[in-house]
């Protein structure tokens, strides 16, 4: 039964996906003024399934110099490792329960950097090398805020599985105490998963595609459905540990597509930040900024310990 509900789980992952590219075409097209897929199916509906066929049928592009084995088997790594993320979703029946979720997921999405950095190595491009370089210094850096965030709160709840922010998350919105957090929470995941401002792999004028360049077809579609299964995931967990996260609720898929609304609606409306910047962001403002509120929920949390054994 775990193997079928977690077979269940991705299929239903990578369909949302689709409908993930759909969307983000569609809100981009009508913030320019403009229609966005609107031929294939129904209002669009079908244009994913038409655009996934037409990627892995297209022909696959083997570079002279590139190492063959590694260049093509690295975009399926990627893939798994973003769908491993998965194992967390929070049920109640029929899926592994983690004592140890956090630790599970730091090690998930630390494997992520590896994935970035074999494909880049593997094209033996210098665009790619260029484009995996700086994929990799940005994911590290902000790596280590969203680690010290997401160990603030589970020291708050007093667990290290995410079964906690299920049970408590219908009584408690832990945004309320910690808006500076939950606004650094959400750069951190646009930083992390590439997103506009932060997508500094891709630059049209040195790097067009950055460390996937050469990739074409089918590696392409496996590289595009990774990056965008970790952001449908990084929305989850934002809305599991900041908002309303009672997985039974209707209200709580609400919130998610508002979440995945948010990184198309950042993506139509801010340029690109600049790396110096980016560096600054990350080292100077956000870790100062998550050590202290580490400090204050470790003072909280013993604050409430001492009140319960008086």
């Amino acid at each position: 039964m775990y193997l079928i509900s977690y077979i269940f789980l991705l299929i239903f992952v990578m369909v949302s996906v689709g409908f993930f590219t759909l969307l983000e075409r569609k809100v981009l097209g009508y913030i320019q003024l403009r229609k966005g897929p609107n031929s294939v199916g129904y209002m669009g509906l079908l244009q994913p399934f038409s655009d996934g066929m037409k990627l892995f049928m297209s022909e696959q592009f083997f570079p002279m110099n590139s190492n063959y084995v590694i260049f093509m088997v690295c975009p399926m790594l990627s893939l798994m490792q973003s769908l491993f993320l998965w194992v967390l979703f929070p049920f109640y029946i029929n899926c592994v329960e983690f004592k140890l979720g956090l630790l599970f997921f730091l090690c998930c999405s630390s494997l992520g950097v590896y994935g970035l950095m074999v494909c880049g190595w593997s094209s033996n491009s210098l665009y790619s090398m260029l484009g995996c370089i700086r994929s990799v210094s940005q994911a590290i850096s902000y790596e280590v805020s969203l680690s010290l965030i997401l160990l603030s709160f589970f020291i708050l709840v007093d667990s290290y599985s995410f079964m906690g922010f299920y049970i408590l998350g219908s009584s408690v919105w832990f945004m309320l105490i910690s808006i500076p957090v939950f606004f650094s929470w959400i750069s951190c995941c646009m930083a992390e998963s590439n997103r506009t401002p932060f997508d500094f792999s891709e630059g049209e004028s040195e790097l067009v595609s950055g460390f996937n360049i050469e990739y074409g077809g089918g590696g392409f579609a496996l590289l595009f459905i990774s990056e965008y299964s970790s952001i449908i995931f990084l929305c989850l967990l934002t809305c599991m540990i900041f908002l309303y996260s009672n997985l039974s609720s209707f209200f709580f898929f609400i919130e998610l597509i508002l979440m995945c609304f948010l990184f198309i609606w950042v993506r139509a409306t801010l340029p690109r930040y600049r790396y110096d910047k980016l560096m600054y962001l990350a080292w100077k403002c956000y870790l100062p900024m998550t050590l202290n509120y580490m400090i204050m929920f470790v003072f909280v949390k013993s604050l409430c310990f001492y009140h319960f054994f008086l």
